[in-house]
């Protein structure tokens, strides 16, 4: 249910948040993020360089694909699998999963050359255990923090820092060692990410009052799945901003967000080496801290026009790899991207958890994240046989044109322009 909040309620834009931030269960959380997301930043460029070098563009762009399409195919299960069992059981469940793929996918590179069908089938059944996985993660940060911006910038700078080290990390590695050992590391993170979620104990005084999200107790075994779900999209539908964001976010996965690792990678790897586009990714991740610290300082009225205006320097990232720019300008573009995509990404959030209900909000974010990432599967896909009617750099040239585009429909829909901020949930 909702709260109904009087304008004094809510703090001024940049009003310190007078609860601790650092408590048990923040920091465990925080602790299994962190480590995570670690070895995640490692392997988009593992499997742009080592499966690329192996099965070319469009090997990489079916890899990535099939983990995305499965995603997606899955994610809004996950969803009401989080709100009927609990988000922490279905995370420390898909993380061992995900244990499981990564350490197969090391012995195989340790031991030789693995087979497509290999890379694929791990793909998919770790594209699986995320779609568990996911629509805990915006669902678990209302139960260990009071304050959800602030939560979700800190959350966004440890993203931040994670893809600032792991592409250089994955880099390195391979060429010192070999794919294996970037994907031995990988299940590491996912071990110690289990360990930690299931050490967190929460707070009542922050845990919400629906049982199930926080503890796992099944409180709802008595509705059907067809209902649960249907529940959750007429919750999705009935939030204008919600559906017109994710529409437009599903033509950035098909035009802008989905090309752009297996285009980006072929790209810069041609022009500068494998070297230069680890360091590119890692810029990114140097401009997701500075995103993620504006995003911790700044709290603006209408948080997703402030997001939106931000998002229009990430059209920066795929215009300097069509225009070729040599490796300063390169680095540049993605420090800018990684800004823009990081302070979009905590207002998205933060929007996303204050304005809805919290008994279906995992349900609710599992519907935002098949439409958004639904696009992404797409253009995954199709990057490889794109290339066959135009080059990459002329399809890059179509992927910062759709981003000024996107951005600008963005700020034409009044519920997407005119949404407040709301107060943080009272304490009960």
């Amino acid at each position: 249910m909702t709260t109904t909040r009087t304008p004094s309620a809510q703090p001024a834009p940049n009003e310190p948040d007078e609860h601790p931030l650092w408590d048990r269960p923040f920091t465990l959380y925080f602790t299994a993020r962190a480590v995570s997301l670690l070895g995640d930043a490692m392997t988009p460029v593992v499997v742009a360089l080592a499966v690329g070098a192996l099965y070319g563009v469009s090997g990489v762009g079916l890899v990535l694909g099939v983990w995305t399409g499965t995603f997606v195919l899955l994610v809004l299960f996950g969803g009401v699998f989080a709100d009927r069992f609990g988000a922490r059981r279905m995370m420390v469940a898909a993380d061992l999963v995900r244990v499981l793929t990564q350490g197969v996918l090391a012995a195989a590179f340790f031991t030789g050359k693995p087979s497509f069908w290999l890379l694929v089938a791990m793909a998919a059944l770790a594209g699986a255990a995320v779609a568990m996985f996911l629509p805990g993660v915006n669902g678990m940060v209302p139960l260990v923090a009071r304050e959800p911006q602030r939560a979700n910038a800190t959350l966004k700078v440890a993203d931040a820092l994670a893809h600032l080290l792991g592409p250089a990390l994955a880099g390195l590695l391979i060429t010192l060692t070999s794919a294996g050992t970037v994907y031995a590391i990988d299940a590491g993170t996912f071990l110690l990410s289990a360990l930690c979620l299931a050490l967190i104990r929460f707070d009542p005084a922050v845990t919400p009052s629906h049982p199930a999200a926080a503890t796992g107790s099944r409180t709802r075994t008595g509705r059907s799945l067809r209902r649960e779900l249907h529940q959750g999209w007429r919750e999705f539908r009935a939030r204008t901003w919600m559906w017109a964001v994710i529409l437009i976010w599903m033509g950035y996965g098909v035009l802008v967000f989905g090309p752009l690792v297996p285009l980006g990678s072929a790209l810069v790897g041609a022009r500068l080496g494998p070297h230069a586009y680890g360091l590119a990714v890692s810029f990114l991740g140097a401009g997701t801290v500075l995103g993620g610290l504006l995003a911790l300082r700044l709290r603006p009225v209408r948080p997703l026009a402030a997001g939106t205006v931000a998002m229009v320097l990430y059209t920066a990232l795929p215009l300097c790899i069509a225009l070729g720019a040599g490796l300063p300008v390169l680095l540049a573009g993605h420090a800018l991207g990684g800004a823009a995509i990081a302070f979009w990404s905590v207002m998205w959030a933060t929007s996303v958890q204050t304005h809805t209900p919290p008994a279906v909000l995992n349900r609710v974010t599992a519907y935002e994240q098949a439409g958004s990432v639904s696009g992404i599967a797409l253009g995954q896909m199709l990057a490889g046989p794109a290339t066959a009617l135009a080059s990459p750099d002329r399809l890059l040239w179509v992927s910062a044109g759709a981003c000024l585009a996107g951005c600008a429909a963005l700020l034409v829909i009044p519920a997407v322009r005119t949404l407040h901020r709301t107060a943080p949930r009272a304490e009960p």
